[in-house]
């Protein structure tokens, strides 16, 4: 029996330590933002990028079609880069700050939340017929004016972090200036 009771304690030592290690603290405020901001960076690039070029192109689409082929491309782009900059910031784990993991849910939420508002406004384009070239384009800015709308609904305010830490981290560190 007492055999029995050592091997269940050694267990309990090894799975403490494990749990333990799992439950290790996150990075530091400013090593936290400094992640954060540099797997948003590509993130904002490439969104600049893919509206430049949409816009580049669209007035010189000879079609709404073509049109349309633009804007949904941009669209798309910009859903697949949201979603790669919020696994990105996800695995920069959470920040060892009070209501750590709340704030790291909140930056991932938002992404998710720009992830799904540009999902949307693709398949609202899609869907956009363009056999009446006027009715398109009104089409097309109602799209956009939407995605404006949700864009900035999900826009999560570094100011309104609850961590002073973090405001602070966010406001000195070079990769979010």
């Amino acid at each position: 029996m007492r055999r029995g009771r050592v091997g269940f304690v050694s267990l309990l030592t090894v799975a403490a330590g494990l749990l333990g290690g799992c439950m290790a603290e996150g990075p530091p405020p400013r090593v936290w933002a400094a992640s954060v901001c540099s797997a948003l960076n590509p993130w904002r690039d490439e969104i600049a990028t893919l509206t430049t070029r949409a816009q580049q192109q669209t007035p010189q689409a000879t079609t709404p079609q073509q049109a349309k082929e633009n804007l949904v491309r941009m669209l798309e782009g910009a859903r697949d880069a949201s979603e790669k900059a919020r696994g990105r910031v996800e695995a920069v784990g959470v920040p060892e700050v009070d209501d750590g993991p709340e704030i790291a849910d909140g930056v991932t939420g938002s992404l998710a939340k720009v992830r799904d508002a540009y999902g949307r406004a693709g398949e609202a384009m899609r869907a956009l017929p363009t056999d009446d070239a006027a009715k398109f384009y009104d089409d097309v800015s109602a799209v956009m004016v939407t995605l404006q709308r949700e864009y900035d609904a999900s826009a999560l305010d570094t100011g309104s972090l609850r961590s002073t830490e973090l405001q602070q981290a966010f406001g000195e560190v070079p990769e979010c200036l």
